[in-house]
């Protein structure tokens, strides 16, 4: 197995459908904007057939990261139905393999200083029939930074995810709520003080953003400094 990767974001979600994308883009942009060399990479891509309000994914990521990898390189398997990654893959007759996601995780992570990976759905979301999204994670050895929607329901869906990745050895950086509202109700603001106590995580707030638009404008303020591994110093030649 390649050695774990020194740089980067591993991003999950609480579920589908909960800003995961947009808090990745969001991360990438970011650090793009400080200067970074940023390389994106998703494991895999799902619901292509679906009718899309914008580019899919890894679109928006290179976009977003201001990266020239191809798309390929980003995602290595597409599929068209939006299904869970194992049964698309086995619809289109596909074998998904570990050690080739790895592999191709590591390849996007040479292509910039910084690679920031977005999964699939959460956690749990099986790639193949035995290897989940959480196994993924713990083989890259990056960081996770959890996305989650701020309304109700957010605060046990989060410390499950969160308790699922230290489970699993994995570092849990923070948790980003979004779209966190301009006039959060109390609910969202106690939602977000909950899960920061009782899972002892930074919790950040992202508005609702437009990923039509990379770079975002206004652009996101996230903290990024805080969640990624300082640069390595280069010895002089």
């Amino acid at each position: 197995m390649p050695p774990r990767l020194d740089r980067g974001l591993f991003v999950t979600g609480t579920g589908t459908e909960v800003g995961k994308t947009v808090v990745a883009c969001a991360i990438a942009a970011e650090l793009a904007g400080r200067g970074e060399r940023v390389s994106v990479f998703k494991p895999v891509i799902t619901g292509l057939a679906e009718t899309q309000d914008g580019p899919p994914d890894h679109e928006r990521l290179r976009a977003s990261a201001r990266s020239r990898q191809s798309l390929a390189d980003i995602a290595p398997y597409e599929f068209d139905p939006p299904v869970s990654p194992h049964l698309a893959a086995e619809h289109a007759g596909v074998t998904i393999e570990p050690h080739s996601l790895r592999a191709a995780a590591h390849a996007a992570g040479s292509a910039g200083d910084v690679l920031v990976a977005e999964g699939v759905g959460g956690l749990m979301v099986p790639l193949t029939r035995d290897y989940l999204v959480r196994d993924l994670a713990a083989d890259l050895g990056l960081p996770l930074v959890v996305a989650a929607p701020p309304g109700l329901g957010t605060i046990s869906h989060t410390m499950l995810t969160v308790e699922c990745a230290r489970a699993a050895g994995l570092k849990v950086q923070a948790v980003v709520l979004t779209p966190w509202p301009a006039k959060p109700t109390e609910m969202q603001r106690s939602n977000r003080e909950t899960i920061g106590r009782l899972a002892d995580v930074e919790v950040a707030a992202l508005p609702d953003l437009n990923l039509k638009r990379t770079p975002f404008e206004p652009p996101p303020h996230l903290p990024v400094e805080r969640w990624v591994a300082p640069r390595a110093v280069r010895a002089a030649a």
